[in-house]
């Protein structure tokens, strides 16, 4: 029983720090790196999903609610359809955070000892403050979106050529070929014209 609660970290149950919520992101952030093989894009993204998470917890309430659905909203977009599985079946990133006798509780740490780590930190670790997930639904999704989503590109017609009577074509009877043909195929110095190309073969 002791060892058990040795395994698992708890935290006041109050808003947490950026220091403490980045500390916590990270360590969550990384293991799901490493158990999802996520590209080094996907964990800088993974990485600030969870920091958004974490930082909106205030209470009980919270575990599963608005912010829960939000980051379940950006990881659906962020990861593909296998990796999406896996999460969802992987209770500890699922629902990395209980409310267990006032205190939070990481259920990360009952799988991974405090300290290891698979990977360098995301570039994101020291730059990004939070706040991707107060954007209404997915935060990648909206700022991935095709423009075509946003707006309609205008489609532009041109105006149908004017119609002309066609003047007949006068065939070279030495020739056999068109006169318009024949211009074009006349000898120049001595030789046929090759083609437009501006170098050598």
């Amino acid at each position: 029983m002791i060892l058990a609660m040795m395994m698992v970290m708890t935290i006041s149950a109050t808003a947490m720090s950026y220091n403490a919520a980045k500390n916590e992101a990270l360590f969550l952030s990384d293991k799901m790196a490493y158990e999802l093989n996520l590209t080094a894009a996907q964990y800088e993204a993974v990485y600030e999903i969870n920091l958004d998470y974490l930082m909106s917890l205030n209470g009980h309430g919270d575990v599963f609610g608005i912010w829960w659905d939000r980051r379940n909203a950006d990881l659906r977009y962020v990861l593909n359809s296998w990796q999406y599985d896996k999460y969802v079946a992987l209770s500890h990133f699922y629902r990395p955070v209980a409310w267990k006798a006032g205190a939070w509780t990481f259920a990360v740490y009952s799988h991974y000892n405090r300290g290891r780590f698979y990977h360098a930190h995301p570039k994101v670790f020291v730059t990004y403050k939070g706040g991707h997930n107060r954007v209404h639904g997915s935060h990648y999704a909206h700022m991935h979106m095709p423009a075509a989503h946003h707006h309609a590109p205008a489609v532009h017609h041109p105006a149908p050529a004017p119609h002309h009577a066609q003047t007949p074509v006068r065939i070279d009877n030495r020739r056999g070929m068109p006169n318009h043909m024949l211009a074009n195929n006349t000898p120049r110095h001595g030789r046929m014209n090759a083609g437009h190309f501006g170098g050598r073969r």
